[in-house]
């Protein structure tokens, strides 16, 4: 490969660069001003919901007794 040829691909490379820096700043600026992360956006939706605390119990309560069973079985 010539020099030349080098320093046409190392260019177009730079170039290359620079055009993904500026998008990726462009991303960060919008993130910093508007964007609120998505884990944000969900918390406290399920405060004083009946439905959910009673997922939640029914769960817990499964997971107690398959625990049990668990240890029942090691013996």
């Amino acid at each position: 490969m010539t020099n030349t040829e080098l320093e046409n691909r190392i260019a177009a490379l730079e170039a290359e660069v620079a055009l993904l820096k500026s998008k990726v700043e462009k991303k960060d600026d919008k993130t910093e001003k508007t964007e609120v992360p998505w884990w944000k956006q969900r918390i406290g939706i399920f405060a004083d919901d009946p439905a959910h605390e009673e997922a939640m119990r029914l769960g817990r309560e499964y997971r107690e007794s398959q625990k049990m069973v668990y240890d029942e079985d090691e013996d």
